[in-house]
């Protein structure tokens, strides 16, 4: 190292490293990378495109087992609906009964 390498030799980039003020790593991840929280609950989340997956996709939805009062509830939010739907159009249900 001569006297003259302070000057002639090319300086190196400063390392930067920031640390945010309130982040505690707790083996979460990277604190910016931007995530909705129920992402790792989804199935539809990165999911390739096409009517094939799309339908396997949803097929494996029905699969699985759910919450029995959420399949209820949706049932009988349907039945209320088609029954909106059959007054909307003025259909008849006294062809259904026999006389």
């Amino acid at each position: 190292m001569g006297i003259l390498d302070k000057f002639t030799k090319l300086r190196r980039n400063k390392k930067f490293g920031y640390a945010p003020r309130y982040y505690d790593d707790k083996g979460e991840g990277s604190p910016f990378k931007f995530e909705h929280k129920f992402d790792k609950f989804r199935s539809t989340v990165d999911t390739p495109r096409g009517l094939k997956n799309k339908v396997r996709s949803a097929a494996e939805d029905l699969r699985r087992k759910g919450d029995q009062n959420q399949r209820i509830r949706f049932l009988a939010i349907l039945v209320i609906l088609f029954f909106i739907f059959l007054y909307i159009i003025d259909f008849d249900l006294s062809i259904f009964y026999s006389k």
